[in-house]
């Protein structure tokens, strides 16, 4: 029997998980809907519960992976959340004081066929609807993206941290031109 993921080191991980894109699928609307009815049955206290990330966005790539945002009041503790999206599933990938981070759909022997990232944050912690939503209003805008995407895909293929982090500017920008335009739209 193999390692454990908990016994993997990042490189290891990052071997077994790497970063592929693939056109747009039309059935990541329906997993982000079927799993936010489960997360909705699972935290009741879910205030907004958003489908994020490049799976939102219908006309570039992606990495086949579901980003759900969860906002809850700020009068809940994090934490406290945790055993509840264990029991469902969810691998605790990372935890600060005001966000936390789960994945489901990483098994021992690669993806599965249904791979989610839940960013679980308080209500107004959400600049990446105003990124999806500016992307979605500005094809040309997303058509560079992915463009950059598809290049940092063959360079960082066994980097995630590398990946994102050449994401950033471009990102940053662009979220804040949406601010900016959509004001206070969430």
């Amino acid at each position: 029997m193999g390692k454990r993921l908990s016994e993997m080191t990042l490189e290891e991980l990052w071997l077994l998980f790497p970063i592929y894109l693939t056109a747009h699928q039309t059935c990541w609307k329906d997993w982000y809907a079927e799993e936010e009815a489960e997360i909705r049955n699972i935290l009741t206290q879910a205030k907004q519960i958003s489908h994020i990330g490049s799976t939102a966005v219908s006309t570039i790539w992606a990495k086949p992976i579901i980003d759900i945002l969860v906002e809850v009041p700020s009068t809940c503790k994090l934490t406290d959340y945790m055993s509840l999206l264990t029991a469902h599933g969810y691998i605790c990938m990372s935890q600060s004081q005001n966000r936390m981070s789960f994945n489901k759909g990483y098994t021992e022997n690669g993806f599965a066929e249904r791979v989610f990232h839940l960013h679980l944050r308080y209500i107004g912690d959400h600049d990446e609807l105003y990124f999806r939503d500016y992307l979605i209003d500005h094809p040309d805008t997303a058509k560079a993206y992915e463009a950059m995407k598809l290049l940092l895909w063959k360079k960082h293929e066994h980097d995630r941290d590398a990946y994102t982090k050449e994401k950033t500017t471009f990102v940053y920008k662009y979220t804040q031109e949406a601010k900016r335009i959509y004001q206070n739209r969430y």
